[in-house]
């Protein structure tokens, strides 16, 4: 599992102003969890190298707790980005992390980096349209063969 920044990351913000993407999952100790949020992650940049150059994309898992998102955000600032959106990788809004933890977490990380505009995501990717229609077919195929 590579949640790492790719080596090119500190070339992707090439002024300061930049800005950056910090998807948000819960995370597992067992490292096989992390593959599809990490194939999410690559899909990501890949994307945005092409639509966006310039926008850096990193990762935080909550359970794993490492690297803090404090860290993540405060590395951003480093290489010059100042204006982060959190999105989280979740499937409902309804659940603790979403409601409390995140919100709580953004604004603790808010209070100690001021000069980043750190922002979160209205809902979490699990209830956008695209991804509801992706994850039903998803379950057809899977499904009904």
């Amino acid at each position: 599992m590579d949640t790492a920044p790719p080596a090119s990351a500190d070339a992707e913000a090439q002024s300061p102003g930049g800005r950056a993407i910090v998807l948000v999952a819960h995370g597992s100790p067992d490292p096989d969890w992390a593959r599809p949020i990490v194939a999410v992650l690559d899909r990501v940049r890949a994307r945005l190298d092409a639509e966006r150059p310039g926008v850096v994309v990193r990762l935080h898992l909550l359970s794993q707790g490492l690297p803090h998102l404090e860290g993540v955000v405060a590395d951003l600032a480093r290489i010059g980005c100042a204006d982060v959106r959190v999105v989280a990788c979740f499937l409902s809004a309804g659940g603790r992390h979403f409601k409390r933890d995140l919100p709580d977490h953004v604004a603790h990380v808010q209070q100690q980096l001021p000069q980043v505009r750190l922002t979160l995501a209205p809902a979490p990717l699990g209830e956008d349209d695209e991804v509801i229609a992706a994850l039903a077919s998803a379950a057809v195929r899977l499904g009904a063969g």
